[in-house]
């Protein structure tokens, strides 16, 4: 029995670290989260410059910066004259950046151009 005990005790350190990373997936690991925060990695763009250089629908893009914003990832900038408004990455959202070149690292070490199967 303490066999069991043991093992269930190692399952549950070893799960410890990957919850960490579950979550962080969890937050930031949609596909168009992740093609948002890696756009606003070059800088500040307003909607429209986001619309277009992700492809997303304003619908999809509205949805994705709203919980972007409450996960503080991403900030809102109004401007009055001309009426604008811009997005950037917060202090929080830019700390992903050296994650994102780490993936992108990986996948071409990794995996194969154009397969999306992998």
């Amino acid at each position: 029995m303490s066999s069991t005990v043991d093992d269930t005790e190692t399952v549950e350190s070893k799960n410890e670290g990957a919850c960490s990373v579950v979550r962080a997936v969890e937050r930031i690991g949609s596909e168009w989260r992740l093609i948002v925060l890696y756009d606003l990695a070059d800088g500040e763009k307003r909607f429209n410059e986001l619309k277009r250089s992700t492809g997303a629908s304003s619908r999809t893009l509205s949805r994705v910066l709203d919980d972007l914003g409450e996960a503080e990832l991403v900030a809102r900038r109004v401007e009055d004259k001309p009426i604008a408004t811009y997005y950037s990455l917060t202090e929080k959202g830019q700390a992903l950046c050296p994650v994102f070149s780490e993936l992108e690292s990986w996948s071409e070490e990794w995996l194969p151009p154009g397969d999306e199967s992998a």
